[in-house]
């Protein structure tokens, strides 16, 4: 098992997140020791969805507007059509994915996670992948998308959809074991 103790991640959602991509890193992250911290837009609790029906609520540690981003190692943005359709016109969430793709930190995004990416204008050159709805607008920002799994590119982590979640979260764990043996 992961020795994350001193790995510090961020998550950030709101309202419509795919239940399981943020329910399921969250807890292998937690399992493996990390601090893992929950921003959103308010602090009010924020609803998931799966299978398009309402499902569970988490009440964020933070919101946007608190959050440093110096205080953390990663970043993970879960997926869900409404959450990252959410979270990217909102000019904070959108800087917070800049200061974290700027500082060479960790940024992992699922399935329709990677929107708020290309609203970042991050991705041009990075080889990625995501929910197929969403390629187009990855390659139209100038990413070099592939239909794998999961793509790791430098300390950039996507996936595509729930089933990739184990290979998501494995890749995740194995950056931050090696971002914390390189620290």
């Amino acid at each position: 098992m992961a020795d994350l103790t001193d790995a510090r991640v961020l998550m950030i959602a709101t309202d419509g997140f795919e239940n399981d991509e943020l329910f399921k890193p969250r807890q292998a992250l937690l399992d493996a020791g990390a601090k893992v911290t929950l921003a959103s837009i308010e602090s009010d609790p924020i609803q998931g969805e799966k299978g398009g029906e309402k499902a569970d609520t988490i009440t964020p540690d933070l919101t946007l507007r608190d959050v440093d981003t110096e205080e953390f190692d990663a970043l993970v943005i879960p997926g869900g059509v409404a959450n990252p359709d959410k979270m990217r016109v909102q000019g904070r969430a959108v800087q917070i994915v800049e200061e974290f793709m700027d500082d060479d930190k960790i940024v992992a995004a699922i399935c329709h996670g990677p929107w708020l990416l290309v609203e970042a204008d991050v991705v041009d050159g990075r080889k990625m992948t995501g929910w197929p709805s969403i390629r187009t607008d990855l390659e139209n920002a100038g990413a070099d998308v592939v239909d794998q799994e999961v793509v790791v590119d430098g300390k950039l982590i996507t996936s595509r959809k729930p089933d990739d979640i184990p290979a998501f979260n494995k890749a995740i764990i194995e950056a931050l074991q090696e971002e914390l043996a390189e620290a």
